[in-house]
């Protein structure tokens, strides 16, 4: 499985139903918190291509984007497959 890193906030509901999909689906994840910490959403921005928004999604060499993305990539059946590596 590829390495997962999402950027998330505390009170971010979308954050919280992104860890949730991962989650069931057994995938480990490394999670980084911006709360509060401006270097660390600059650094999350310049990975995303300018996004600012939480949560920013990596799978692997792949920057999924944001929870909806998450979300419409498992409707796609495409999800678990970018999982796998």
């Amino acid at each position: 499985m590829p390495e997962i890193t999402i950027y998330t906030k505390s009170t971010c509901g979308y954050c919280h139903a992104a860890k949730h999909l991962l989650r069931s689906k057994n995938a480990a994840f490394n999670e980084i918190s911006v709360d509060g910490d401006s270097a660390a959403q600059e650094k999350m921005a310049e990975r995303a291509g300018g996004s600012w928004t939480v949560p920013q999604i990596f799978i692997g060499a792949t920057h999924v984007g944001g929870c909806d993305d998450l979300h419409a990539l498992e409707r796609a059946g495409k999800l678990d497959a970018l999982l796998a590596g």
